[in-house]
């Protein structure tokens, strides 16, 4: 792979911090400082049932003492991550056919294509279109097909040590191609749930909360409020992270506490394929706790 490709490891305090081995569109690299002061310091089960990025996890969900559950009905990313957990040498192997494809004619290509039936041919292929995609978005149609423009961004491929990094940290995790409301079954007292649902879109036309073919809508929202009840009832710790709209702050407002703030977001510029910063407002859930 390429030698100038973004590590994806460090450390910190001398010990080693693994960072997210995907672009996530929504994802909470830049809101960690706002939501690591609400996580419990000390917790036994770690659940997250909308896992993208794994930022979250990253930083925080590994030091869970006990089972650690890392969810998502996106396919095609699960797949991603079992590959990098299972068999991290040979999907670099995989990636390897993706090396100095990075013109537009290149990349409509490789989207053109289905899917690859092998999974590391598969994790390869989507993280290849992960990483030249325009604004690290993945979208897919009402059928399930990717379709997000050329990114103009080259391939920038994995280094070795990067990527069995990321497998190491995985190596005690279970990871489920799982609906959230199958996942919030299970957590039981002294567990910890962290909770980043799809951001319902902020209009009708709005394009870019298809990140399956299953959509997440208000009643899906409505619904998880409810399951965030029931864990405060069974004695979990639960953080959820959204867009500050009447709606999210109606369905939590007197169950939890909501704290409020502004980050900066990345959206599409007018008439043009780049992207502009933003002032998005949002807010950091907690679920009352009585231990």
């Amino acid at each position: 792979m390429s030698p100038s490709a973004s590590p994806l490891s460090g450390l910190a305090d001398g010990a080693t911090v693994v960072r997210p081995f995907v672009r996530w569109a929504g994802g909470k690299t830049r809101l960690l400082k706002h939501l690591r002061g609400h996580f419990p310091q000390t917790f036994g089960d770690y659940y997250e049932p909308f896992l993208g990025g794994g930022a979250v996890f990253f930083d925080h969900g590994h030091n869970a003492s006990g089972r650690i559950v890392l969810a998502d009905l996106n396919d095609e990313l699960l797949n991603a991550w079992v590959q990098v957990r299972d068999d991290p040498t040979e999907l670099l192997a995989a990636l390897a056919e993706y090396d100095g494809l990075d013109t537009e004619p290149a990349y409509y290509e490789v989207r053109s294509r289905l899917a690859p039936a092998d999974p590391i041919e598969r994790a390869a292929r989507f993280l290849y279109l992960n990483q030249t995609a325009w604004n690290g978005l993945w979208r897919v149609n009402r059928w399930g097909g990717f379709n997000v423009p050329w990114g103009a961004r080259p391939f920038r491929g994995f280094q070795h040590d990067d990527l069995v990094a990321v497998s190491d940290a995985l190596a005690r995790v279970e990871l489920r191609h799982e609906d959230f409301r199958d996942v919030l079954d299970e957590p039981s007292a002294g567990s910890f749930v962290y909770l980043d649902p799809p951001y319902l879109p902020v209009s009708d036309t709005s394009k870019f909360h298809g990140y399956t073919e299953k959509r997440f809508r208000a009643p899906d929202l409505g619904e998880l409020a409810a399951l965030c009840n029931e864990l405060s009832d069974r004695g979990v710790f639960w953080v959820l992270s959204n867009r500050d709209t009447p709606l999210v702050r109606e369905l939590f407002d007197g169950t939890a506490t909501i704290h409020a703030l502004t980050t900066r977001r990345s959206v599409a510029a007018q008439n043009r394929r780049d992207v502009q910063p933003i002032d998005s407002p949002e807010v950091i859930i907690v679920g009352p706790v009585d231990v």
